[in-house]
């Protein structure tokens, strides 16, 4: 039985918070996020952490998310629940069939979950060909244990680990098609499932189950309706196993907010608590929301209830959790001085012998690996898109029979790049070349406008003047993931050297 490699090679070494912090740190307020004056704006991140699970540890927080076909898992840190930093990646690749040839778009990581228990933090998920995987570390900055295979089946999904007040263990989940929602016994080191599972409630589209426990109160934190016009939904029961008591808790309301659910319900140090959840987009993937949430008569009230229905609905905006100073977003600039930045994902599996920062040094090379088009390149070193609009620039060298250059994926495989013959630009599998002649490097550009829905690649001789190349194109999420940008070379022969990375985000 094959299991994942989920060694953290020299791919992911420790990160460096001086090294790669986005440039976007001390510039004026975006219209999202930390405001800059003790308020946030939603979304909190705006970028593709679809499926994301909270929880705080003293005074941090932490966050996984969906990651797919992308390796691998993220782990995020946060002091005031609103700016956040990389600070690690759970594993880089997947030894099993189909991973080194791009076989799985849409498969690999689904809804994680992360929990503290008893001096370790646990990561639970499901993969729906593999099965189900857990891993545990002392500390959420890394090493984190190879993934342990709790169990090979297919169609699971959103598993939660619980640790009782006695100690005993348990684990929810859903199945492929969202729901039930079933829970199994689990033996205290969480590896293993003590028996098949009891199903404790069927609802619309049923899924993403998370647990808490208050008040003699076993609470399931549910989002029903479907990805992207759901609600939140709350369950609670004196008994793990039920019968469960049912309300709806966060609904889109008079709101723009289509399908305000699937998070964590999470307290801050002074006792206030705060509800995460996703919202899906059409290009940028399901961004990240955070709500205030109060209590009332044992029921977590998300949102603000504006029509006296009982029920939340999302706010705009709102006062921080935690005071903070200065505004900080995920790292996303490279200059391939020492290590990858955490922020890099590759697309399926990596081929560690055709990709270097060593060869020359301050320069991430990419060899050419035989693939038709972008969709199957095994070599495409991946970001998500950060904010409204930003724009993605690199400074590339390519020799051989080589196709390389920046992309933009989602659901259609885009880049410009450098071929022998000279600029092109590929559009899901065609490419077309826009300027003839050898070019002994280039400069290349993706503009990425989510509020006009209009994407474009451009390129430069000198850095500084930029030409369009091709008209501009519309992007979509895709594969259940949003919009990303990144790094590519594929081809019979030759290489790519990439100098560095720099996004600007706009908006």
């Amino acid at each position: 039985m094959k299991a994942f490699n989920a060694s953290v090679t020299s791919l992911l070494l420790a990160f460096s918070l001086a090294q790669n912090i986005n440039a976007q740190t001390a510039s004026a307020p975006l219209s999202w996020g930390d405001q800059n004056d003790g308020t946030f704006a939603n979304p909190v991140l705006n970028a593709d952490f679809s499926d994301p699970d909270i929880i705080r540890v003293g005074e941090k927080f932490y966050m996984v998310a969906s990651d797919f076909h992308f390796m691998g898992m993220q782990v995020l840190e946060s002091d005031d629940m609103v700016n956040w930093r990389y600070i690690s990646q759970i594993y880089n690749r997947i030894d099993e069939p189909g991973w080194n040839d791009n076989q799985h778009y849409g498969g690999g990581s689904w809804a994680p979950a992360i929990r503290f228990h008893d001096g370790r933090f646990y990561v639970y998920f499901c993969t729906p060909d593999e099965g189900l995987y857990m891993t545990t570390a002392t500390s959420a900055s890394g090493p984190w244990e190879p993934l342990h295979l709790v169990k090979r089946v297919g169609k699971w999904e959103d598993p939660c680990p619980f640790w009782d007040d006695d100690g005993q263990a348990y684990l929810g989940r859903s199945q492929h098609g969202a729901g039930p929602i079933i829970v199994h016994k689990m033996s205290a080191d969480g590896r293993e499932l003590l028996d098949e599972g009891k199903t404790v409630y069927r609802g619309p589209v049923a899924e993403g189950t998370k647990w808490l426990k208050r008040g003699g109160y076993y609470f399931l934190i549910i989002p029903e309706g479907g990805v992207s016009s759901g609600w939140q939904t709350v369950l609670r029961a004196r008994n793990i196993y039920g019968p469960y008591e049912r309300r709806i808790m966060l609904e889109r309301g008079s709101t723009d907010i289509n399908g305000p659910h699937q998070g964590s319900l999470v307290d801050a140090p002074d006792g206030s608590w705060w509800f995460y959840h996703f919202q899906d987009t059409p290009e940028r993937g399901r961004v990240l929301h955070l709500q205030p949430a109060r209590w009332l008569d044992e029921w977590p009230l998300m949102g603000v209830d504006k029509d006296g229905n009982g029920i939340g609905e999302p706010v705009s905006s709102w006062q921080k959790p935690i005071k903070s100073a200065g505004r900080s977003l995920p790292q996303t600039d490279d200059d391939f001085s020492s290590s990858l930045g955490l922020q890099w994902q590759w697309n399926h599996n990596p081929w560690d012998e055709a990709w270097s920062l060593t060869e020359r040094k301050g320069f991430l090379t990419l060899h050419a690996l035989p693939a038709k088009n972008l969709q199957e390149s095994h070599n495409m070193l991946m970001q998500k898109v950060m904010g409204y609009v930003c724009e993605s620039t690199t400074l590339v060298e390519a020799r051989g029979k080589s196709f390389a250059g920046i992309a933009c994926t989602g659901r259609e495989f885009r880049g410009i790049g450098l071929t022998q013959e000279g600029i092109f630009v590929e559009s899901d599998g065609q490419r077309t070349l826009v300027k003839k002649g050898h070019f002994k490097r280039l400069y290349l550009r993706v503009t990425n406008d989510c509020l006009r829905h209009t994407h474009q690649f451009s390129y430069s001789l000198d850095g500084k003047t930029f030409q369009p190349a091709g008209e501009p194109f519309p992007m979509h999420n895709g594969h259940w993931k949003g919009i990303r940008v990144g790094l590519f070379c594929y081809g019979n022969s030759g290489l790519a050297r990439f100098d560095y990375f720099k996004m600007e985000i706009k908006e």
